[in-house]
């Protein structure tokens, strides 16, 4: 069964976020850039299932800039055979992403296709569960545990009352949540055998997909600053405050 494992370069999560001076959106200028935290869990997951023989290749796609191939070096690193990177220096977006992800899904035919559940630049939450619909296949968000079980999946997934457990037949789409697993530590000797691995390169026009931005970014500004807080007397100056300033009650 072959993995197919979607992987996104992002902002690094210890960067302190800058907006552009003229708030057309996210300095990214000399900024450590790396491969977005849930993908990486979703990459280990996907090697986990190779290591226990359920899985037979795990081939890792990131779309985006020529750069991405850093990204996708980097999960060949954690343990993916090959990586495939649709180049496109225009912006992509969730409903782009899923419609190359589906062309890439129906030329090498995965048993799998894992996600991470979301991209903590634009957080959008909508990349597995759009390629799902577009493909027809069974999904499971927020997976926290995966499970082979007589040629189907067991997946326990993270919902808002606890957790639920759905059996899925193959293929499906499984997005990765942050309990899954915890990424192993990237090895020198295994960074230097991924840059030997196969890497392709497809542009959206090959696959015969249109990525035009469908939506407008008008204005990206930083949230306002938070005002110091302040030591009230009593119960009854709060409820004041709480009434006439705040006006919550």
């Amino acid at each position: 069964m072959k993995v197919l494992v979607a992987v996104k370069r992002v902002v690094d999560y210890n960067v302190k976020v800058r907006v552009k001076s003229d708030n057309t959106g996210v300095d990214i200028a000399n900024v450590k850039m790396s491969m977005n935290p849930f993908d990486e869990i979703a990459i280990e997951e996907a090697v986990r299932l190779r290591e226990k023989g359920i899985a037979t290749e795990v081939i890792a796609v990131s779309c985006g800039v020529t750069q991405c191939q850093e990204t996708l070096r980097t999960a060949m690193a954690i343990g993916a055979d090959r990586a495939i990177l649709v180049e496109s220096a225009v912006e992509l977006q969730p409903l782009a992403v899923a419609k190359l992800l589906k062309a890439l899904v129906d030329k090498e035919q995965p048993g799998l296709i894992i996600l991470g559940k979301q991209a903590i630049d634009d957080d959008c939450n909508q990349t597995g569960q759009m390629l799902a619909a577009l493909a027809d296949l069974p999904q499971a968000t927020f997976a926290s545990k995966v499970e082979a079980q007589d040629g189907k999946l067991q997946v326990t997934r993270e919902v808002d009352g606890g957790a639920e457990t759905l059996l899925l037949n193959l293929p499906a789409v499984i997005t990765a949540d942050l309990r899954l697993n915890e990424p192993r530590y990237v090895t020198l000797p295994n960074i230097m055998k991924a840059k030997k691995k196969q890497l392709d390169i497809f542009k959206p026009e090959d696959l015969g997909v249109d990525v035009t931005p469908r939506i407008k970014t008008l204005k990206v500004t930083e949230p306002p600053k938070r005002s110091a807080g302040i030591k009230v007397p009593d119960v009854a100056t709060l409820v004041a405050k709480l009434k006439n300033e705040a006006k919550v009650i």
